[in-house]
Order: structure tokens, then C-alpha cells, then sequence
């Protein structure tokens, strides 16, 4: 006599089809396999626990609202829910009232580049196709690790490096046009 392998556990996309027909399991399931990773990501962009921890919730009752939306064809169920609390990340930075700082409250100000490092830097990034440019933005500008880019966009982690390294090579190209030319 043979024991019975447990039952398979359900795919994400599986869930969100549940939660689309109202199953409030499906969502709990959910919540218990991305809670920890969409509350890292928030706390790299918001910084502030109770900041994060309301944007978290706000991300999962807007992917309980709408999983009837979900398209598997577009995005794997973790790219579309990372992406919905990214999205509730940033709506709650351009949100954050700025008036009630204090002077002390900031940090010593970033010299801005010059205006022609402005220009090479916008030129660097004009030479990206789109998904290059948005990685270095994220990466750079946004600050997210490698493992964060790869969960916010669907790829895997090793494409992700190297789509990285290659928009970091034809900016350079851009913005030192003699390195790799012999010179006389």
C-alpha cells in the first residue's frame, strides 16, 4: 500500500482565477507568498513601516478587486502583483506631503550635475531602447537591487544583469566615445 503524494499546491495564476470568483482562501494564500517580498520592496522605496505596511495592504485589496483583470499571457501572477504595489508605492510618494519637514529633517543637498552633464546623461539614456532605459531608472534612480528588478519585471536574474551591463556599455559609449578606440 502506497501512500498518496499530497496534493499539488496551486499556482499563483491559479489563486488569482479563485480570487477573481471571490474565494477569500485564494487570496489569504496569496498574502502568506508575497507579503514578505511586496513589504521589502516597499521599505527600499518608503522607508516608513506604517507607510509601507498600509501601501501592502492597499496592493492586496487592489489585486482582490481586480484579479478578474489578470492576464497570464501579459505577465506571471507575481510580476502583476509586484507591479500593483509598485505602483501604490510610487502614488504614495508623489501623495507624502512635503510641507510638514522641518530644515533639519534633510540631508545636506546633492549638488545638481551641470548642464552638460545633464545633456550627456539624457543622451546616454536617449541611445537605450525602452526596457534597457527602465532598468537603469530603476536601478539607478529608484535604487533596486538586481533581485528587485528581476521580481518587478518578470525576468529572471541573470537577464537582468546583463540587459543592465549592455544599457551600462552603450551609455559609456555615449558618454566616452575615445575608450576602445586606438588612438594615434
Amino acid at each position: 500500500m502506497s501512500a498518496e503524494p499530497p496534493p499539488a499546491e496551486p499556482t499563483d495564476e491559479t489563486l488569482l482565477r479563485q480570487m477573481a470568483g471571490g474565494d477569500e482562501a485564494a487570496l489569504l494564500e496569496l498574502h502568506r507568498r508575497y507579503v514578505r517580498l511586496l513589504t521589502a520592496l516597499g521599505y527600499r522605496m518608503l522607508r516608513q513601516r506604517e507607510d509601507v505596511d498600509a501601501c501592502v495592504q492597499d496592493a492586496f485589496f487592489n489585486a482582490w478587486r481586480h484579479a478578474g483583470r489578470f492576464d497570464p499571457s501579459r505577465a506571471r501572477a507575481k510580476t502583476w502583483l509586484v507591479s500593483i504595489a509598485h505602483h501604490r508605492f510610487l502614488q504614495h510618494l508623489r501623495d507624502r506631503p512635503d510641507a510638514g519637514l522641518e530644515l533639519g529633517d534633510w540631508d545636506a543637498p546633492t549638488p545638481a550635475p551641470d548642464h552638460e552633464g545633464r545633456l550627456l546623461a539624457g543622451r546616454a539614456l536617449g541611445v537605450l531602447d525602452p526596457a534597457q532605459r527602465e532598468l537603469i531608472e530603476l536601478a539607478y534612480y529608484r535604487g533596486h537591487s538586481h533581485s528587485e528588478l528581476a521580481a518587478l519585471t518578470g525576468l529572471p536574474l541573470g537577464t537582468v544583469k546583463s540587459r543592465l551591463r549592455s544599457a551600462l556599455e552603450r551609455m559609456r559609449g555615449v558618454l566616452h566615445p575615445a575608450e576602445g578606440e586606438d588612438t594615434p
